[in-house]
C-alpha cells in the first residue's frame, strides 16, 4: 500500500509537467475549431503525449546503445589477456602461470581473485581485490630546496589467511604496491571462539616493535607473499579490472536492448 501511494504521488507530480511540455488544453483552441470540452482536451493531450514519450524513449535508448558500443569496442581493443610471458611467467593452457607458487581461482563477474597454496602443514589463501589509485607525496631535497612532488600510486588490497591443521589462523591485511608488501593489520582467529565474543585483537600493527614488524614481513615472504607476488598481482588485477569492465558494459547493453 505504501509503494502504491508513493507511485500515485509521483504520477500526480509528473503528469502535469508532461502535459505542459506538449501544450496545455488551452493551447488546443488555436488549432481546433471551437472550444473543446474538458474530455476532448484530455483526449487530445493523451494522444499527443504518449507518442512523444515513445519517440523520446526510443531515441534515448538508441543513443545510449551507440555510446555503449563505442565503449565496448574501445575496451575490446585494450589487451587484457595474459597468454604470453608476463612478469617472468609462462601461462599454461588452463590459465595458470607456470612456476607461480599459488593456484589462481578467478571467477568472471566477481571483483576479487583467490590464490591458494599448501605450505608444510599450512593452507595459505590470498584474496586480492581490484587495484586502487591514490596519491603519494614524495619530498625530494635538491640544492637545499625541498620540492613536494605528488604522483599517483596503485595499490592492491590483499587479505592473507594462514591456517594450521588445528583450525587456528593468522589473518593479515596487506597492501601491495610498487613491488612491495605493506602489512596494515594482523589478527589471530580461533575456531572455538565465537564472533560474538569480544576477543583481544592485539595492538595496531604499526604500533608493534620495529623488529617484530620486520619479522612478520619475513614470515610472509617465506610463504610466497613477497615483492614478486606483489608485482604479479598488480598486473593481474589490472587486467582483471579491464575484463570485468568489458563484461559489465555488455550486460548493460543487453539490458537496454531488451
Amino acid at each position: 500500500m505504501a509503494s502504491y501511494s508513493m507511485l500515485r504521488r509521483v504520477s500526480s507530480s509528473v503528469l502535469p509537467l508532461a502535459t505542459r511540455a506538449v501544450g496545455s488544453p488551452r493551447a488546443f483552441r488555436c488549432v481546433v475549431t471551437g472550444v473543446p470540452t474538458a474530455e476532448k482536451a484530455r483526449a487530445l493531450s493523451r494522444r499527443s503525449f504518449i507518442p512523444t514519450l515513445r519517440f523520446c524513449s526510443a531515441s534515448t535508448d538508441k543513443s545510449l546503445i551507440r555510446v555503449l558500443e563505442s565503449e565496448i569496442k574501445c575496451a575490446e581493443d585494450t589487451p587484457n589477456k595474459m597468454t604470453e610471458s608476463t612478469l617472468g611467467f609462462i601461462w599454461s593452457a588452463d590459465g595458470q602461470p607456470v612456476g607461480f607458487p599459488f593456484q589462481i581461482e578467478d571467477r568472471p563477474g566477481e571483483r576479487t581473485v583467490l590464490l591458494t597454496r599448501s605450505f608444510e602443514d599450512e593452507i595459505i589463501k590470498v584474496e586480492a581485490d581490484i587495484p586502487q589509485i591514490g596519491t603519494e607525496d614524495e619530498e625530494e631535497e635538491e640544492d637545499g630546496d625541498e620540492d613536494d612532488e605528488k604522483g599517483d600510486i596503485e595499490t592492491t588490497p590483499l587479505l592473507v589467511t594462514i591456517t594450521k591443521e588445528s583450525g587456528m589462523s593468522l589473518q593479515f591485511g596487506v597492501t601491495a604496491s610498487k613491488c612491495e608488501i605493506c602489512i596494515d593489520s594482523l589478527a589471530i582467529k580461533q575456531p572455538e571462539v565465537s564472533e560474538d565474543q569480544l576477543a583481544y585483537e592485539g595492538p595496531e600493527f604499526n604500533d608493534l616493535d620495529e623488529n617484530l614488524q620486520k619479522a612478520f614481513h619475513k614470515y610472509l615472504e617465506h610463504r610466497g607473499i613477497n615483492s614478486r607476488t606483489a608485482s604479479f598481482l598488480g598486473e593481474y588485477m589490472r587486467k582483471k579490472d579491464s575484463k570485468e569492465y568489458l563484461l559489465w558494459l555488455k550486460k548493460i547493453k543487453s539490458f537496454v536492448e531488451k
